[in-house]
């Protein structure tokens, strides 16, 4: 049987993933946003992950197409689902894109079918979540007339050296037989290899782990920022004579935001207390991590206070909205903490990014980003270290305070 596969949801997982299986496979790419499928089908990548030329040669395969058309879907035989799985208000897992997409799937279903999930969940959820789901919408038997499998993303957007090819795969199937499938369909378009999971739990577990991880790692320098801090200590300054020793990790402090580490942990830790454990070292990173916004914040302001600046007059330029540097990607960023707190200090607060797109901003978080720098800033804020940054201290008068939590 020949492979016909569906993509579901073209975003920073989903867009690469199609552009790479269309160069051997029948590819439909859909989106439930239709002004994103318009945008891919003239070469427009918002999410500045592709080139307009890239896009150009990938849609010249006249197997390709994007589409906001379900019913464009109905001649495929693998479905990739790969929507958005954030938190809510309270950070607890919000399943609505993930379950809706397999809603959608479920009534195209046909005996053989696979399913393959990339969204990242908390194990047991492909299983115990999705499956239900897709069986009452096909009125199929899981592994019996149709299957799944579960293979974690691993984009880092932003990133110009590690594609989607060059990082090894995480796979796994419902079966040992679909299990093989699933891994060689990735072996086909990943040069680095897969890593075959024994099971879908597994692999589910593999992906939360690994941000998780991160996150705890990131959370022990950024504490480490808040005490030294009230030793007067900088930590910049400690962490580099740390790291003369050979088995120092070298993690830097940091506002942890993002779709992936910002969020992760979260899936992890309901899981675990559902099944009645609490995991205190992944939620004691999270907390660190989650208050480092109102801290950068609470600093710069003690900066101008201490330059005897007139907070509630002064002007603060904050370089960055993009959860990490050197990308396009606003989600989740903890850039507005920083925003936020500034203004209930009363100050005026300017954001620049060149990276960001400025619709969007204004979509998602109600502010306007601003055009140019100016000159008038009592306070400049490095919040996101994109390239772009570097040396832009030059810029500014003598008497502008720079804050980073890195030095650059």
């Amino acid at each position: 049987m020949k492979e016909k596969i569906a993509i579901i949801g073209l975003g920073y997982v989903g867009l690469p993933l199609s552009v790479e299986f269309a160069k051997k496979y029948d590819v439909t790419g859909f989106d439930i946003h239709k002004e994103r499928v318009d945008n891919l089908n003239i070469f427009k990548d918002l999410n500045h992950e592709f080139s307009d030329s890239e896009l150009e040669i990938a849609l010249k395969n006249i197997n390709f197409i994007f589409t906001s058309e379900i019913s464009q879907l109905s001649n495929c035989n693998i479905f990739i689902i790969t929507v958005p799985t954030p938190i809510d208000e309270n950070k607890k897992p919000d399943l609505h894109p993930l379950l809706s997409a397999s809603q959608m799937i479920g009534k195209l279903l046909k005996k053989d079918d696979i399913v393959i999930y990339e969204s990242t969940v908390y194990p047991g959820c492909t299983e115990e979540d999705c499956v239900p789901v897709l069986e009452k919408e096909s009125g199929l038997i899981y592994n019996q007339d149709f299957y799944c499998g579960y293979s974690p993303e691993r984009i880092n957007p932003g990133d110009k050296v590690r594609k989607l090819k060059d990082i090894v795969k995480v796979t796994s199937g419902s079966n040992a037989d679909i299990a093989k499938k699933v891994d060689d369909l990735y072996l086909s378009i990943i040069t680095a290899g897969t890593h075959l999971a024994p099971s879908i739990k597994v692999a589910e577990a593999s992906k939360a782990i690994e941000n998780a991880q991160r996150d705890i790692n990131i959370s022990f320098v950024n504490e480490l920022v808040l005490m030294f801090d009230k030793m007067d200590i900088d930590t910049s300054d400690v962490l580099e004579a740390a790291n003369t020793k050979w088995n120092f990790l070298p993690f830097k402090p940091g506002l942890v935001g993002g779709h992936c580490i910002g969020v992760d942990p979260y899936y992890l830790a309901y899981k675990s207390e559902k099944m009645g454990y609490h995991p205190s070292v992944i939620l004691s990173g999270r907390n660190v991590n989650d208050q480092m916004g109102k801290f950068v914040a609470s600093k710069l302001v003690k900066l101008m206070i201490k330059e005897n600046i007139d907070v509630k007059k002064s002007k603060v330029l904050i370089l960055g909205i993009t959860f990490k540097e050197n990308c396009s990607d606003i989600r989740n960023t903890k850039v507005i903490d920083v925003y936020l707190e500034l203004k209930e200090f009363g100050v005026e607060v300017e954001i620049y990014d060149p990276n960001a797109d400025k619709m969007e901003v204004k979509t998602e978080y109600g502010i306007d980003l601003i055009n140019e720098i100016g000159t008038d800033y009592s306070s400049v804020l490095i919040a996101t270290s994109h390239d772009e940054f570097r040396n832009i201290e030059s810029s500014f008068s003598s008497n502008t305070i720079f804050y980073s939590l890195n030095k650059r």
